[in-house]
C-alpha cells in the first residue's frame, strides 16, 4: 500500500524525487538550484522530435548533495493533464514503488482535483495481494508538497476503499463464503449499522435461496449494512450488490471449465458496495445511504436448483428458471424488491458482474449504465469520467420485454422468449420488473470488474470498480 504525507519540497530524507512534466516541459527552480541542474537540458536528454512523451513515462537521473540524502531525480509524464493522463502518471508511480518501503518525495504544482486523480491512482499501481509463503508487505510513503491535507485525507481515504474492494475480491473461495463477507462487513462498518439474515430469516428471499441452497454450510446471507448522517431530511441512496462468493454456473455448468477459475470475483458488487460504505463516516458524507449485500455460493450439489423450477421472489412475483447460470439477477430482484417495499429509496442502483454480453459490448473499460432518468444519466457519467470509473448509458429496450414471458410463472429470467442477442438488455429488463417504478439505475460491471492482466491502475483480477464512481456521486449531495 501507498501512505500520503505532506512534506517539505527540500525533504533531507528523501531519496527520491519526482518531478511533473507537463507538455514535455518541467518547472522546479528549488530542485535546479539545489543540485546545481538545468532541468530543461536534463529533460532534452530523454525528448524526441517526433515522438512526444506519454503520460506515465519516467526518466531517472543519479543526483547529490551535500546533507541530503536523495539519489535520484525522477522525471514523470503527466501528458496535457487530462483525468486519463493524471491516473496514468499515478498508476506508472505507484506500480514503480511496488514493494519498496523507501520514502518518496513528490514536488506538486497540480491543482488540487488533479492532485487527488493522480493520487488515488497511485495508490491504486501500487496495490498487490498474494497469499505466498513469507510474503512481505511494504508501505511506500509519497510526500507531497504544496498540498492541503484535505486533499491527502480523501485521497487515502478513497484509495483505501477501493483496495479494500480488491482484496476482498482476491480472496479465494475456500475462504470466503457468505458468512465470511458478513464478517468483513461487521469488520469494516466505520459507522454503519450492520444487520444479516440467514437461515429461515430468508424465507421470504425466493432467489437468494434457490442460489444458495446449493450450499447449505454456511447458505446465502443477506446484509444490510446503513449509514445516516447528521443532518435531517438527506436523501437516501439505497446500494444492491451481487455477492455471489464462487460460481460454477450451478447444473447448468460452465464451459469449458477454465473459465471458472477467476469466478471468486463474482462479488464484486458486493465488495464495491462494501467498500463503498466503509468509506463514508470518515468522508463526511451528506447523504443516508444503505447497502444490501445478496451473498451466496453458486454451487452443485443434490439442494441445487433446476432448470424448470418456478420461485418466488420478495414480494411475491414468481420466476421460471431456464438457466442456473444466470443466478446473479435472481439474487438482485430480492433485493431490490426488498429496498422499494422496506426501504422507499430516492435512489435505487445496484451493481453486479452480471452479463458476458456488456462485455462484449463495451468491452474493458466502460461499465453498461441503464436508467431511464436521463439526469441521473448525466450525474452518473460525469463522476465517471472524473473519478476513472467510466459507464456508458445503454438503452432499456420495450419491444424486448415479450423476451421475458413464461408459460408457467409472471416471468422467466433469461428472457429467451424470441432471438434478440441482447444478454445485458434483457437482463436488465428482468431487474427492472423488480423496482416498482423507483427511480432505479443498474450497473453491469462484467467487463470493467475483472483484469486479464497487471497493468496501469489494475492488478489482474479484481479491480474494485464502482468504488470511485459511487463516492464520487454520493460526494456531489451537499
Amino acid at each position: 500500500m501507498l501512505t500520503f504525507k505532506r512534506g517539505d519540497q527540500l525533504s533531507k530524507k528523501a531519496n527520491q524525487i519526482l518531478l511533473p512534466v507537463i507538455e514535455g516541459k518541467v518547472s522546479a527552480p528549488e530542485i535546479a538550484k539545489l543540485f546545481d541542474l538545468n532541468l530543461e537540458d536534463e529533460l532534452a536528454f530523454f525528448l524526441s522530435a517526433d515522438k512526444p512523451l506519454k503520460a506515465g513515462e519516467i526518466f531517472e537521473i543519479p543526483v547529490s548533495a551535500q546533507g541530503y540524502k536523495c539519489e535520484r531525480l525522477s522525471f514523470v509524464s503527466f501528458g496535457k493533464l487530462t483525468n486519463s493522463d493524471l491516473r496514468q502518471a499515478g498508476a506508472s508511480v505507484g506500480r514503480r514503488l511496488r514493494g519498496k518501503g523507501s520514502l518518496v518525495f513528490f514536488n506538486s504544482n497540480l491543482k488540487p482535483a488533479q492532485l487527488k486523480s493522480f493520487l488515488v491512482s497511485a495508490n491504486l499501481g501500487n496495490f498487490t495481494w498474494n497469499l505466498k509463503t513469507g510474503a512481505k508487505t511494504f508501505t511506500a510513503v509519497l510526500e507531497v508538497s504544496n498540498c492541503d491535507d484535505e486533499i491527502l485525507t480523501k485521497a487515502q481515504i478513497v484509495s483505501d476503499a477501493v483496495n479494500r474492494a480488491r482484496q476482498l475480491i482476491h480472496t479465494p473461495s475456500n475462504i470466503k463464503n457468505p458468512e465470511w463477507i458478513a464478517k468483513q462487513a461487521k469488520k469494516y462498518a466505520n459507522g454503519t449499522k450492520v444487520e444479516v439474515k440467514s437461515g429461515v430469516q430468508l424465507k421470504e428471499f425466493g432467489g437468494l435461496r434457490a442460489v444458495g441452497g446449493s450450499s447449505p454450510k454456511p447458505g446465502p446471507r443477506f446484509i444490510k449494512m446503513s449509514y445516516a448522517p447528521r443532518k435531517s431530511g438527506a436523501k437516501h441512496i439505497v446500494l444492491v450488490g451481487k455477492g455471489i462468493t464462487y460460481d460454477t454456473g450451478g447444473i447448468s455448468l460452465k464451459r469449458p471449465y477454465d473459465i471458472m477459475i477467476p469466478m471468486k470475483s463474482d462479488m464484486a458488487g458486493a465488495a464495491a458496495c462494501l467498500a463503498v460504505m466503509s468509506a463514508l463516516k470518515d468522508l463526511k458524507a451528506n447523504v443516508k445511504v444503505t447497502a444490501l449485500l445478496m451473498c451466496a455460493e453458486n454451487a452443485i450439489s443434490g439442494t441445487a436448483q433446476r432448470p424448470g423450477d418456478v420461485i418466488t421472489h420478495y414480494g411475491g412475483k414468481t420466476v421460471e428458471i431456464l438457466n442456473t447460470d444466470a443466478e446473479g439477477r435472481l439474487v438482485l430482484a430480492d433485493g431490490l424488491a426488498y429496498a422499494v417495499k422496506n426501504l422507499k429509496p430516492d435512489y435505487l442502483i445496484d451493481i453486479a458482474t452480471l452479463t458476458g454480453s456488456a462485455t462484449l459490448g463495451l468491452g474493458k473499460q466502460y461499465a453498461a449504465l441503464y436508467s431511464r432518468n436521463q439526469k441521473w444519466i448525466k450525474e452518473l457519467r460525469e463522476a465517471g469520467e472524473s473519478s476513472g470509473d467510466r459507464v456508458w448509458h445503454m438503452p432499456l429496450i420495450d419491444d424486448y420485454e415479450i423476451a421475458l414471458e413464461s408459460d408457467i410463472a409472471d416471468i422467466n429470467h433469461t428472457a429467451d422468449k424470441g432471438d434478440f442477442n441482447a444478454g445485458s438488455v434483457t437482463a436488465a429488463l428482468f431487474l427492472e420488473q423488480f423496482v416498482d417504478g423507483a427511480n432505479w439505475a443498474h450497473l453491469d460491471i462484467a467487463g470493467v470488474g475483472r483484469a486479464e492482466s497487471d497493468a496501469g491502475e489494475n492488478p489482474k483480477g479484481g479491480t474494485g470498480w464502482g468504488v470511485r464512481l459511487l463516492l464520487e456521486w454520493i460526494g456531489s449531495f451537499k
